[in-house]
């Protein structure tokens, strides 16, 4: 058989492979993983202790685009945010221009200073700049918007967009067109998971708001959920029915 050929066919079974959420491991320490999951796209991972479910890994995404990249959700505190920024930096020569805030909770936003220190700028849904005001968190997102908007990364528009309450009332998620990619955060969960955290939800609305996500966005290819293995559009219809009333 040509070689060619046979190159060329493993690399279409490799692409596959991502589209489904296969992940690659690209960086490991005893505070952060960092996933490759597209071309351009990786999940970090941070973990959390908590008194009702333990240590718990919590991810965010990390998009690169010619030299500049965003972050969704920082890692759950200062120490691991400043490894994933020199990884970023220094390792993969981008500038960190942004990183955005998907709810108001510890492990979306616990490792923002390190962020500002850094000169990026930080971005969230208008209701989550309130709701780290109102719980006195020690540091807030500096620029607030109401239901969507874009920022440029790179030559690519990157969508941040509050679909409606699920897990807390100011969940947001980040669309990459280019990579048919969806940071879901706590709004989506990761195949045969629990409900989760539900202190904050709206759990009668959590369902209506992921099924306007599949209805607006029907190309996804990949989706990093908030806690879990990243998969495909299953992860949607999973969270679907898991909060639909019977």
């Amino acid at each position: 058989m040509n070689k060619t050929f046979i190159l060329l066919a493993i690399s279409i079974v490799f692409c596959c492979c991502r589209s489904s959420g296969q992940t690659t491991n690209i960086f490991e320490s005893e505070i952060l993983k960092i996933k490759q999951v597209g071309n351009n796209v990786f999940m970090h991972i941070s973990y959390l202790e908590t008194n009702d479910f333990g240590k718990v890994a919590c991810n965010g995404m990390v998009y690169f685009n010619e030299d500049e990249a965003i972050v969704f959700d920082t890692p759950t505190n200062d120490q691991t945010s400043k490894e994933l920024i020199h990884w970023i930096e220094k390792e993969r020569k981008k500038k960190v221009k942004a990183v955005v805030v998907t709810h108001f909770h510890t492990d979306c936003l616990g490792g923002l200073q390190q962020f500002h220190d850094n000169e990026a700028k930080s971005y969230a849904n208008n209701t989550t700049i309130k709701l780290v005001k109102q719980n006195n968190l020690k540091v807030v997102p500096e620029y607030g918007f109401k239901n969507k908007m874009k920022i440029k990364i790179g030559a690519q528009n990157v969508h941040v967009k509050f679909f409606g309450e699920g897990h807390t009332i100011d969940n947001i998620v980040g669309y990459l067109p280019n990579e048919k990619v969806l940071f879901g955060g706590c709004l989506v969960k990761s195949a045969k998971a629990g409900k989760g955290n539900l202190e904050d939800a709206n759990t009668n609305e959590w369902s209506k708001t992921v099924e306007k996500i599949k209805k607006q966005i029907p190309d996804l290819k990949i989706i990093i959920p908030g806690h879990g293995k990243p998969g495909g559009t299953e992860l949607l219809d999973y969270t679907i029915q898991l909060f639909k009333k019977a």
